[in-house]
């Protein structure tokens, strides 16, 4: 997930990062990502497990993703 979040993000401005949570809290339930770029930080992405794992490989679904997360870049750097 981290891979696929920051090449999507980078595709906005390469000098975006990507953050996961996965805390205790959410051990084994679920995790969120964040962009960071500078001393930005997004609002969270959430991640539930059974949904990633139901959709890993739908088009439609890596497609509905990779817009949300540029989307979050373009917003988190203004352009």
């Amino acid at each position: 997930m981290h891979n696929f979040l920051l090449s999507h993000a980078k595709r906005e401005n390469p000098r975006i990062e990507v953050e996961l949570e996965s805390g205790d809290e959410r051990e084994g339930k679920s995790y969120a990502a964040r962009l960071r770029f500078g001393d930005k930080t997004s609002r969270p992405i959430e991640f539930d497990y059974k949904e990633v794992a139901d959709n890993r490989g739908s088009l439609a679904w890596g497609r509905s993703m990779a817009e949300r997360t540029r989307a979050l870049a373009r917003e988190l750097t203004g352009s």
